[in-house]
Parts: structure tokens; sequence; C-alpha cells
């Protein structure tokens, strides 16, 4: 599969630059394939070996013969959690299984969703992992106090659950402002709430911090998990996500073990041995597993 494109809901048209300042997940797999992307419903004048298709959240009427006309093979990627497409109308996600069926392969994020989409009738369903594209950028060394929480309050991030575990530390608190952020977060006294930025800028904010707990019940892409440990910062999640499953392992818990989280939590923070034991494990485990050169490696061995 020498010449790959990807489609989806972005107007991002071609090939795009290795220091594009919102090079998340989707355009970093790009970039190591160097693949062009296209937005969905282009015509294009040339064939390719590969076409993967992310099927947007908000719009899942995708037609995959229409890709076909260029492709030789189709693939879908999974956008968010497996079971996101059950809020859709009763028609939509009819539609959406038989669309994800009659892909000649599935990629998913997690090893968690293979049996998932297996059993709902797919043939071939393979991990592509998460990625990172970190030209340009360092990790931090020298780390304030501070807590990165990885969500807000909403079901969809467990933002709560992470701020329980946070506060137990009481250290200063950050998080994040995300699309499904509510009004009234604002007033939560002890949260720096950031304001939204670029994929380039919130790297390099991430690494001013000592702890990440990101309690997000929702399983997909594991980014957050992923950004930490490029700078060596232990991050609390739960298990299921394959990023943080193998960048922490120490400080992986069951999902809804909030006890043991904190005792994590606690430890992280004084226990200085065991802090660095998890710092420097999970950056030797970034490079292992998702640096680049990991990564492509991995692609080569799920695509043979």
């Amino acid at each position: 599969m020498d010449k790959i494109v990807f489609f989806s809901e972005s107007g991002v048209m071609g090939r795009i630059p290795r220091d594009f300042e919102n090079a998340r997940t989707e355009y970093a797999w790009m970039l190591a394939l160097e693949a062009p992307h296209y937005t969905l419903g282009t015509k294009l004048d040339e064939n390719f070996d590969l076409g993967i298709v992310i099927i947007p959240k908000s719009n899942p009427q995708v037609d995959l013969d229409f890709y076909r006309k260029n492709c030789k093979n189709v693939a879908v990627m999974q956008e968010g959690p497996h079971w996101y497409f059950q809020d859709y109308p009763i028609p939509h996600q009819f539609n959406y299984a038989n669309t994800i069926v009659d892909a000649d392969w599935i990629y998913c994020h997690n090893k968690s969703d293979i049996k998932y989409y297996k059993g709902l009738g797919c043939k071939d369903v393979r991990v592509m992992r998460s990625l990172m594209i970190p030209d340009g950028l360092k990790p931090t060394e020298h780390k304030s106090n501070g807590t990165m929480i990885g969500g807000n309050f909403v079901q969809w991030y467990g933002g709560f659950d992470s701020y329980v575990v946070a506060r137990s530390i009481n250290h200063p608190m950050t998080a994040p402002s995300m699309g499904r952020k509510q009004e009234q977060e604002d007033l939560i006294e002890d949260i720096t709430y950031l304001p939204y930025m670029n994929w380039r800028d919130w790297i390099n904010m991430l690494g001013n911090y000592r702890i990440g707990v990101h309690l997000m019940r929702t399983h997909a892409a594991g980014t957050f998990s992923m950004n930490c440990a490029f700078h060596g910062i232990p991050s609390i999640g739960y298990k299921g996500l394959d990023t943080q499953e193998l960048l922490h392992p120490h400080t992986t818990i069951e999902v809804g073990d909030l006890l043991s989280a904190k005792k994590i939590i606690e430890r992280l923070d004084t226990d200085k041995d065991f802090y660095e034991q998890c710092s420097r494990e999970s950056k030797e485990n970034f490079e292992k597993h998702y640096s680049e050169e990991a990564w492509l490696e991995n692609w080569k061995k799920t695509n043979e």
C-alpha cells in the first residue's frame, strides 16, 4: 500500500506540513504515512492503494462506493467511542452499521474495540495506534506542582471524577476548555481553565504540569495519556485505553475505582522515587510504542 489517502469532514486539502500547528492524531497519521487529505466528497484525479475514511460524528451518511472509484481498498477509521453511533436516529444507526461492515476493513483505536466491531459483523478489524509528531517540541524537564485535569464536567470526559481525585492532594488544578464545557464550570473556584488553543500550544502548555488525571470512561484515541507521556508526566486513567495501559502501567486503574486513583495520586505526591519511576517509564514507553518510528513499524505489522 504505497499510496494512501485520507478523507474526513476537515477542510484541509492535500498534504500538510510537518510543523502544522493543529497536528492532532489524524493529521499525525497523514504525516507519518506521507498521505494527502481531502474533504469527504472530493472527486480525485488520481488513484490510491488505500483510502481511509473518517466518518463524521455529526453526519454519518457516507457512501464508500464513491471512494472505491479511486481507491483499490477502502477502510473506515473509528471516530470517537465505538458506541457513539447509537445516539443517531434509528435509520442512521442502521446505515452506519451497514457502512462499516461494507468497508474492506476498519481501523479502531484500542484492542478492546476489536471484539465489538467484529461482533457487529466487520470482517477485518485492525488497531491503528494514536500518534503525535513532536517536531519542534521538547519535553519539559522542570515542572510545577500543578495537576492537569484532562476534560470537562460532563459524562463524556468524566471531569467531576478527575476533579475529586486531583483535589485530594491540594495542589493547583487546571483544565482545558473543550467543546462540551458547561457554562457554570467557570464558577468552580479551585480550577483554572485554559482558553481553547491549537494542538501545538496545548502540548507546550501541558509540559508545565506535574501530574495528569483523566478518568474518562469514553474510550477513543487516548491522546491525553500519550501527550502526558511525551513530557514524562504520570497520568492516572482507566483500563481499556491502549495509550493509558502501555504508557502508564503503574497509574492505570479499573473503571470507577476512585479509591485507588486517590491512593496513586497521593503516592505520586509524597513518594519521590515512585514519581520519578512513573515519569521515567512513561517517557521510555512513549519512545518504545508511540514514537513515529515505532508507530510505522507497528503499522507495517498490522497491515501485512
